[in-house]
């Protein structure tokens, strides 16, 4: 029975060939010789094509293949991912479900339809491949490699199907008398099919190859026009004939299916079959997976363009979460620069958009692990919608645009560092706490040269974070520690240490970051002066104030308004007003002790306006808002009555 099956399918490749090498009007393809069935008893006419399959020739004929391919490609994709063509089926139990055998027939189309698709797949290895090679080789016009990657693994596909798959299958369509299934055959050989991923894997980068170099190579083209022309081809292109790989599986879901809703309940085949279609749909998803992985490579592959193709960026293995536009926080300019953000699995890219975008878009200003990445929100005034990302390699204070921003970038950004932690098998303590713990700005003194700090921005600090001494433009100016981020001056920072974070490299770093990191004792140069009432700390966060923000002293001496000052109610001297130029500074300008003053409204043209009085000596403060200056009165009249913190609504810190 095996010889008869393999002379059977010798004769419709011979016939096949002979189309082809001969082109006589007589030799018709083995393709177009089952159309001639159509007048047999017993032949079931195709189904109507379901939508996804539908695909216009016209569209295959034209210039551009690569939009045709992918678009295809997306369709089928969003097929098998829905599912909706794979439905589970019930026995029939209608009027003569059980007399009438449709499933002879839908084996029959499954023969019909694997003989015409080997003979397709015998014009593609055999006849395209083979061609294109041959030319390859003898005029050397085009690379052999071009050829393979075009084909890809068609001759392992077309080996499978002509020696093993239709032999199958013919063995026992000629035995369906004693044995009447078709499950166990295709049981034995769906597992196979996931081969089929490879090729659809590579059909978009073939489609382009394929279009590039019937462009390029005019032996090519010639070659490929010879062979569309023939009778064997059927006047069609070879993309085309390509496109059948990647169409068949989903055939043979379509017919299968079939085959299992004709089956009675009872019937022998009717397990095996099932298990055959849930072996078939895995290959189908296994195609579908292939594309996806396709797809995201693709457009993997586009945004390494934007960025420049660096090497030490490109990884296929990389997986883009999510990019965007967002504002970057500076610590000497007052107003946000424009940045755009790349959040890979791995790494996250701090890009500055370039000028002239000819080649790459952007210039990769930094690049921060997402390994030890932490990421919070951050609690300023002035920049609302503000969220600190913290890495080995650089700390960035950023603004979005809107809350829901703000929390996509955060969830985004915890979601990468919490699927490496869990890659890495390490059980960190959850990076965020719950809004309102305590959240320090400088690090702690184990993380010191291991991470980069968050710099604390000039303009909330007026006097070296270190030394107490105000900076000036000429004499004092201000540096950064490199180990802390604190503002300092350059005595305070004349300092150099290796930071872990930069590759132990040389920094400037500060008096105490150095003696930390390096061990060393520095030298006392000065006595050591006894703190003054002055000298302590604005301690800017609300945890540790009974009631801080920014105030506006107005009418001095002379009856000028001053600048705004940060006003400072400390817990641990809750009846005294201290009042500093910046939010950072180590030393207030002004203290007042409130305990005996009278809280006054002031003008009543403005309502953001209070007065402090005692013995001639007047004060008046304007508030940011009505509200705010509500809640001053209330904490200084409780100071002034000497009223304890613990007392109730002793707290009322914004």
């Amino acid at each position: 029975m095996m010889e008869g099956v393999n002379k059977k399918e010798l004769a419709s490749v011979s016939n096949l060939e002979t189309g082809f090498e001969n082109s006589t009007p007589g030799a018709v393809p083995r393709a177009h010789m089952l159309e001639d069935k159509s007048h047999q008893p017993g032949y079931r006419p195709p189904q109507t094509p379901e939508p996804w399959e539908n695909y216009s020739l016209g569209e295959s004929l034209g210039s551009e293949p690569r939009t045709v391919s992918r678009r295809y490609l997306s369709s089928l994709k969003n097929k098998l991912s829905s599912g909706a063509w794979r439905k589970s089926y019930q026995p029939e139990t209608g009027p003569g479900s059980g007399t009438q055998e449709p499933k002879e027939r839908i084996v029959q189309e499954l023969l019909e339809t694997e003989q015409a698709y080997v003979a397709r797949l015998h014009l593609l290895d055999q006849v395209f491949f083979q061609e294109l090679l041959k030319e390859a080789r003898s005029s050397k016009a085009f690379p052999e490699d071009v050829v393979r990657l075009i084909f890809s693994n068609i001759s392992s596909i077309y080996q499978f199907h002509s020696q093993f798959f239709l032999p199958e299958l013919q063995r026992r369509l000629d035995d369906w008398t004693a044995t009447p299934r078709i499950g166990d055959v295709i049981q034995k050989l769906a597992p196979f099919l996931k081969m089929y991923s490879e090729y659809v894997k590579n059909f978009e980068r073939a489609a382009e190859l394929l279009a590039t170099w019937t462009d390029k190579s005019p032996p090519f083209q010639e070659v490929i026009t010879r062979i569309q022309s023939s009778e064997a081809s059927g006047s069609l292109t070879l993309q085309h004939h390509m496109l059948e790989p990647v169409q068949r599986i989903p055939r043979y879901e379509l017919l299968l299916k079939e085959y299992v809703q004709k089956l009675p309940a009872q019937a022998p085949d009717r397990d095996d079959a099932q298990k055959a279609l849930d072996m078939i749909f895995s290959a189908a998803q296994h195609s579908n997976a292939a594309i996806t992985e396709m797809e995201r490579l693709q457009d993997l592959w586009e945004v390494y363009q934007r960025l420049g193709l660096e090497d030490d960026i490109v990884d296929p293995s990389n997986t883009l979460l999510r990019e965007g536009p967002v504002l970057k926080i500076s610590f000497r300019r007052s107003d946000p620069m424009e940045r755009y953000l790349f959040l890979f699995n791995n790494m996250l890219l701090y890009c500055v958009p370039r000028v002239i975008q000819v080649g790459a878009h952007f210039h990769v200003r930094t690049r921060i692990d997402v390994a030890g990445m932490k990421v919070r929100e951050l609690s300023d005034v002035e920049f609302p919608n503000a969220f600190l990302v913290s890495g080995k390699q650089r700390t960035l204070e950023l603004q979005a645009r809107s809350q829901e921003e703000m929390i996509s970038w955060m969830q985004a950004c915890q979601a990468a560092i919490d699927q490496i932690e869990k890659r890495n098998e390490t059980f960190k303590a959850a990076v965020q706490g719950p809004e309102g713990d305590t959240q320090e700005q400088e690090l702690q003194s184990e993380e010191l040269g291991l991470r980069a700090p968050q710099w604390v921005r000039d303009k909330m600090v007026t006097m070296c974070m270190r030394c107490q001494e105000p900076f000036n433009a000429l004499m004092r100016r201000r540096h950064h520690c490199r180990a802390c981020g604190y503002v300092v001056c350059a005595r305070c920072s004349d300092y150099r240490a290796k930071l872990k974070y930069d590759d132990n490299r040389p920094n400037r770093v500060c008096c105490d970051c150095y003696t930390f990191l390096t061990g060393n004792v520095l030298a006392e140069d000065k006595e050591d002066k006894r703190r003054g009432i002055l000298e302590k700390g604005s301690a800017a966060g609300s945890e540790q104030n009974l009631m801080c923000s920014f105030l506006q002293l107005l009418g001095d001496r002379w009856g000028r308004n001053g600048p705004r000052g940060w006003c400072v109610i400390p817990s641990d001297d809750p009846f005294v007003l201290y009042i500093y130029a910046a939010p950072q500074d180590m030393r207030a300008h002004t203290s007042i002790p409130l305990l005996g003053y009278q809280v006054t409204a002031g003008p009543q043209a403005d309502p953001r306006v209070f007065q402090l009085q005692q013995s001639g000596q007047l004060y008046t403060f304007k508030a940011e808002t009505k509200e705010l200056r509500g809640r001053w009165v209330k904490a200084v009249e409780r100071a002034a009555s000497g009223q304890s913190p613990g007392e109730p609504n002793g707290d009322l810190s914004d």
